[in-house]
């Protein structure tokens, strides 16, 4: 079967995760700057071969002052390490249009393999004749295992951030001639 190749439609994705803050609520926030592709057999999306990555330095949480922390060495040390990336290793096709995606997703040096949920929001043609597929992407993994392990102790002894990171994405490709 031909291969078919995808690129992430920046304008039309979204890269999201959320955290506990003080246990109680999360906070959200996304990188701004990331690109991916995707192999296929045809439009089939149960061997799809990813490679994503995303510059740290794009971080947003809607706070300058923390993400000016999170590009530290307390959190991503982005002068280090400047990028994340996620490169898939396996891909199963699940009931209806729900994939799992597993991968090596490798951040401040560190990599490990993660499982990611994906549904699929179907394909597409755009107004300019382009093929799209779209997707929901959700995962968790824990930050410590990765090298971010700063926290704080509040005042009544509680913890200032969860160890839970949870995955929150829309991501929309677009297939290349």
């Amino acid at each position: 079967m031909p291969t078919k190749k995808w690129v992430i439609d920046t304008l039309h994705s979204e890269i999201r995760f959320k955290i506990k803050h003080l246990m109680i609520s999360n906070v959200t926030g996304s990188f701004n700057k990331f690109e991916g592709t995707a192999e296929t057999e045809e439009n089939d999306f149960s061997k799809a071969k990813v490679n994503f990555r995303a510059d740290i330095s794009s971080i947003d949480t809607g706070n300058e002052q923390r993400d000016g922390h999170l590009k530290t060495g307390d959190f991503f040390d982005t002068e280090n390490f400047p990028s994340l990336q996620f490169v898939s290793t396996a891909a199963e096709k699940g009931d209806d249009d729900d994939y799992t995606l597993y991968g090596d997703l490798t951040m401040r040096g560190v990599t490990k393999n993660i499982k990611l949920n994906v549904e699929a929001g179907g394909i597409a043609k755009d107004s300019y004749g382009n093929t799209k597929a779209g997707f929901t992407v959700t995962g968790k993994i824990n930050r410590k295992d990765f090298g971010l392990t700063w926290s704080a102790v509040t005042e009544a002894g509680g913890l200032m951030l969860g160890d839970d990171v949870k995955i929150d994405c829309e991501v929309q490709l677009t297939e290349q001639a």
